[in-house]
């Protein structure tokens, strides 16, 4: 009997000695999802955009300090002369350095994107959440009225109203952000759609919350990443209706420089064939804040996709 018990204890010590050598299994690391910043920076040709649109920026913003001419400054002597060293870019038809002119320039195109932008963001934002959370008549009327704004054509109706107001930078502005809208505004809606009959907004609901609460603080945030991208590739759009209404003499007017209206001498065949430096930097910078932009506004659209893999 003493050896039964004594052979159990060795037998139940071996078990334990084995049961102790053995890890324990350990439970799989839970992986992470990226941020949305990690996201955007491993798109590469978005970072590239946006470190040429910072370049842009600092640029225009430190026009002054990098060029010692003055963008008004007339010279007839210096008429339409080529690049040197005091003129690194040449001048223009009015003896103005190009450069100095370039770089102002770009306060001006950059800020009509903005503004611009800002203004028919927050209309197509105010009037899409409305639409979309409170339906029937306001959803109806509101999308009749962005029917009918586009209905039109878009640069006609824009070169019409600023003939009838008069050209000018704050003219520009006012008009592409008043007619801009429609497009958020449906973006906006149709993510009210969706997010109306979500959990947290019957929760929200049911203790009270009053309306306008539950619209810009429980879901308009969870519908801004859409808006936001739409909103990137409008001030592309916004410089290039700028640039062009310029072009026509429409929009910013001499002297201030743009560089829509600095591509106005390109309209002269002597120019495009023998003075160069006159059409290519303006043309050059509209081209890089258009493509930059762009390409931001990609990095913006997969960052922001919650289902987007890279």
């Amino acid at each position: 009997m003493a050896d039964t018990r004594l052979s159990v204890r060795r037998q139940a010590g071996a078990e334990s000695r084995q049961t102790a050598s053995v890890p324990a299994p350990t439970e799989p690391a839970v992986r992470r999802r990226p941020g949305v910043w990690q996201r955007f920076r491993r798109h590469r040709v978005a970072v590239v955009g946006a470190i040429i649109l910072l370049l842009l920026t600092a640029g225009s913003l430190g026009a002054s300090v990098l060029t010692p001419n003055d963008p008004y400054k007339v010279d007839i002597s210096a008429y339409r002369k080529g690049p040197e060293p005091n003129h690194l870019l040449g001048t223009d038809s009015s003896g103005r350095d190009v450069l100095s002119r370039l770089l102002h320039a770009g306060r001006v195109s950059l800020s009509v994107g903005v503004v611009a932008v800002t203004i028919y963001t927050l209309i197509g934002v105010i009037l899409g959440s409305f639409s979309g959370f409170y339906g029937g008549r306001v959803d109806s009327v509101i999308m009749r009225l962005a029917d009918i704004v586009l209905s039109f054509p878009s640069l006609i109706l824009i070169i019409t109203v600023v003939s009838v107001l008069g050209p000018s930078i704050y003219n520009i502005m006012l008009v592409i952000g008043l007619l801009g809208w429609p497009p958020i505004a449906r973006i906006v809606r149709a993510q009210f759609l969706s997010l109306r009959e979500r959990e947290f907004v019957l929760a929200s609901r049911t203790v009270g919350v009053p309306n306008e609460r539950i619209i810009f603080r429980h879901i308009l945030p969870n519908a801004l990443a859409p808006v936001i991208v739409a909103a990137t590739f409008g001030m592309a759009n916004a410089i290039l209706l700028e640039a062009g209404l310029s072009f026509l003499g429409l929009g910013v007017q001499p002297p201030t420089p743009s560089w829509g209206n600095m591509l106005t001498d390109a309209q002269s065949l002597t120019v495009l064939e023998s003075m160069p430096w006159l059409w290519i930097p303006p043309g050059t910078m509209i081209a890089l804040a258009v493509l930059s932009i762009n390409f931001i506004g990609d990095g913006l659209r997969d960052a922001l996709d919650p289902y987007h893999v890279q």
